[in-house]
């Protein structure tokens, strides 16, 4: 039997047509109507659902029906760089498969200045990541000070409730609902910080009989500050009250290429260590820049803060089996108890 050949002319007949295939599967942004505006999924088998009822008050009921915008990667097709004009915030479930199910969810939250969201690096990048541990993921798009919210109190509210309605659905998507925590990015670790400050006044606040979350709690289980923003830790720290039982936190920066970050992540630190409270972790690097999502940035140390995390999640029992009390939820115990 002669062995195939593939002559000069069928080579380039491939070729060509290999260049001329059109890129498949591009995300896109909804159209708008004269309904509420339906987010759509960043990722296959996205389960995309809005963070409040389309009559909320929380919401701009004039700007609901106006449609995110998707910027794309200009170099890689289908690929959002970021989203912005957010009015109808939503979050996106991306669940793991049953046989490495921890149970834990990582709601995350990309950063942008609160002038977009930086959503490819710092939320769709993170997703498979974190699926080859057996923790689920939630994208949250939350609104932004550009298209004329309130970042103190807008953001927080769309990420405090965000946990509540993750939490509800725990018994539906198999989630567990004591393993619920933040991650956020830069200006995303503004939101997730506030949020583990005021979750107390956000529950008390939204506990009335016409309110379908009311009793569950916007509490998250844990928090990571990434390069983060400044918190009202920072901005007006005499007026903030921690929660005795505020979640245990993972921080992280670098010392040299983002003095700025580095300076907004110790007011968290040093605030949750004058309190000492339990499982307050924090890495600084010796060089980087801000940015960068997970990737691992040449090789230096600071491109491991993914696996530092990691240590830091399996240490505190995040990544044991659903239902298995956490090391977390134990250490606060004690620390009440106190």
């Amino acid at each position: 039997m002669k062995p195939f050949l593939l002559t000069l002319p069928l080579l380039l007949s491939l070729s060509l047509s290999i260049t001329a295939q059109e890129p498949q599967f591009i995300p896109h942004a909804a159209e708008a109507t004269n309904q509420p505006y339906q987010p759509q999924a960043l990722l296959p088998g996205g389960i995309v659902i809005p963070v409040f009822p389309p009559d909320s008050p929380y919401l701009n009921a004039e700007r609901i029906n106006e449609a995110e915008v998707y910027e794309m990667t200009e170099r890689v097709p289908g690929r959002v760089r970021s989203i912005v004009n957010v009015h109808n915030p939503s979050i996106e479930i991306h669940r793991v498969e049953k046989n490495v199910n921890t149970g834990a969810v990582i709601i995350l939250l990309a950063g942008g200045g609160h002038r977009r969201l930086v959503i490819g690096g710092e939320s769709i990048d993170p997703v498979p990541y974190f699926f080859n541990y057996g923790i689920n993921c939630v994208i949250l798009r939350y609104r932004l000070r550009n298209d004329g919210y309130n970042a103190e109190k807008d953001a927080v509210d769309d990420t405090l409730q965000a946990i509540r309605l993750v939490r509800s659905l725990s018994a539906e998507l198999d989630f567990d609902p004591n393993k619920i925590g933040l991650m956020g990015f830069s200006a995303g670790g503004e939101p997730s910080a506030n949020a583990a400050l005021s979750y107390q006044k956000f529950d008390a606040a939204n506990n009335g009989s016409n309110d379908s979350l009311a009793g569950i709690s916007s509490r998250p289980d844990f928090v990571g500050l990434i390069y983060t923003g400044p918190s009202a830790l920072t901005k007006s720290p005499e007026t903030v009250e921690i929660p005795r039982d505020v979640p245990p936190a993972f921080i992280c920066s670098a010392s040299y290429g983002d003095a700025r970050h580095t300076v907004w992540s110790f007011d968290y630190y040093m605030a949750m260590l004058e309190k000492e409270v339990p499982n307050i972790e924090i890495h600084m690097y010796g060089n980087g820049w801000h940015g960068g999502g997970i990737k691992d940035r040449g090789g230096i140390p600071y491109g491991t803060w993914p696996d530092r995390f990691i240590d830091w999640f399996r240490d505190l029992g995040f990544l044991d089996k659903p239902g298995t009390p956490t090391k977390a939820a134990a250490d606060i115990e004690a620390y009440l108890a106190k």
